[in-house]
């Protein structure tokens, strides 16, 4: 497990590494206009990379039994501050969206923390139970009411986005705790109606939808941005345009050290960069996934699945927002966009998953 460990932790430092490269890169030209100098976008990324950083040391310190005791009371507070951010005082509006809390030099988002959370509460619950035979009412219908009204409350900020990856989470996590496929397919299917009103009866979300479909229709409106997406990947090639050298960073890409941080990457690191970004969160996905094939503690189990599916999927649905293989939705890229409250947990969660993966659980475990 220390080799799992340490491959973890590499991939992860590495990912860190070329985050802090490129957010530079990507941000610098837009932050000299609007703020009048080039680092600060990158000094505000470095000091969510240091809460970050101390709050997966903090996480990797605690022990497990002490971590599953507090996780409903952790679960409970992180649907309070996903309430607050309704009230007018405490949540600030952003385009329309309730999504933050502004904390003097932050800006917090408690989805992110209440999705993790809900990780870590379905795992407990579910483990529980996982050692006998599972029935679907039985078992599943309080992590289904759980994941229904986290999701709805995410939706209603609103962010499809973010109640969408969750829910996608949260599947595979009943799929390993034990849930049949047939019983997962008729949950999709059920849900379908509500993801078809929640698009289509929303205009932006409409113009989104049509703009994946044909971009070039509307290069200029709704799909400027995934125009400019396909042309600094184009512009990359195979070996990139060089580091630093990008143009669609120059005002024409937006969210270009964000939700499109990807784009800027192929354009000046081309083929060879991107594809080294998708390697490295397949060894992540693989080696996290290890942690959870040689636990046979449940907990564990369902827990380090649950923070590697999280990790990889959002990233694969940020490359293929970037790709034109999914519509437009704000996604970080994990680890490597310019930070916030993503970062900061996206790194507290890499803590929770090599403290799980020591050597002394596994030994306990006779493994």
């Amino acid at each position: 497990m220390r080799r799992i460990r340490i491959s973890i932790f590499i991939i992860s430092i590495t990912l860190i590494c070329i985050g802090i490269v490129m957010v530079y890169s990507s941000s610098a030209m837009f932050s000299y206009d609007t703020y009048r100098s080039t680092t600060y976008f990158l000094r505000r990324h470095l000091a969510h990379l240091l809460v970050g950083s101390l709050l997966m040391v903090f996480v990797m310190s605690l022990d497990v039994a002490a971590i599953r005791r507090w996780i409903k009371p952790l679960f409970i507070f992180s649907l309070l501050l996903l309430l607050l951010v309704f009230f007018p005082h405490f949540g600030k509006e952003v385009g329309g969206a309730r999504r933050w809390f502004k904390i003097g030099f932050f800006s917090f988002q408690p989805s992110e923390f209440t999705k993790w959370t809900t990780i870590l509460f379905l795992a407990d619950l579910m483990a529980k139970k996982k050692r006998e035979k599972l029935g679907f009412l039985r078992d599943f219908f309080w992590p289904l009411v759980i994941t229904a009204s986290v999701c709805g409350l995410i939706l209603i900020q609103p962010d499809l986005g973010g109640a969408l990856s969750l829910g996608a989470v949260s599947m595979l996590l009943f799929f390993a705790a034990g849930m049949h496929v047939a019983s997962i397919v008729s949950l999709i299917l059920l849900s379908l109606p509500v993801l078809y009103f929640s698009i289509f009866n929303v205009p932006y979300r409409r113009k989104r939808i049509l703009a994946f479909l044909n971009p070039w229709a509307d290069a200029k409106g709704y799909g400027f941005q995934m125009v400019q997406s396909y042309l600094a990947l184009g512009l990359g090639g195979l070996w990139g345009v060089g580091l630093g050298q990008s143009r669609q960073k120059l005002f024409y890409l937006p969210a270009a050290h964000t939700d499109f941080i990807f784009s800027i990457i192929g354009e000046e690191l081309g083929f060879i960069g991107t594809a080294s970004i998708v390697i490295l969160f397949m060894l992540f996905l693989w080696q996290g996934i290890k942690i959870s094939l040689r636990s046979t503690d449940p907990f564990i189990q369902l827990l380090s699945f649950g923070i590697v599916l999280t990790i990889v999927l959002t990233a694969f649905v940020h490359i293929a927002v970037v790709c034109g293989a999914v519509p437009t939705k704000g996604l970080p890229l994990p680890f490597i966009s310019y930070g916030g409250s993503a970062l900061v947990f996206n790194m507290a969660a890499l803590g929770l998953l090599l403290n799980i993966a020591r050597d002394r659980y596994f030994q306990e475990q006779k493994i």
